[in-house]
């Protein structure tokens, strides 16, 4: 009867330990399949700022040609400073 007992004890111990096993790599890959997921929209909001990046730089080009000096001038200035150093630092 002891017998009988151990070997239900170790069969269940088995199963836990292959349950528990098995959660572990489920979470892991859950967590790898969350990361290329937010990996893959961070490069879209990247590329979606970058074109409201151009844009606001092109309307500001067009206030100057208008004749508007000053901020204006200033703000081209450093948005082609900053889209410049993007450019240089930014690694796909």
């Amino acid at each position: 009867m002891t017998e009988i007992a151990d070997l239900i004890i170790k069969v269940a111990a088995a199963i836990g330990a292959v349950g528990g096993i098995s959660g572990v790599i489920f979470g892991v890959y859950n967590w790898i399949v969350k990361q290329n997921r937010q990996d893959d929209e961070i490069k879209e909001l990247r590329d979606e700022q970058a074109l409201i990046c151009y844009g606001v730089l092109a309307a500001l080009k067009g206030l100057k040609e208008q004749g508007c000096n000053g901020p204006v001038s200033e703000a081209i200035t450093k948005i082609e400073k900053h889209i410049n150093v993007q450019a240089h630092t930014w690694h796909e």
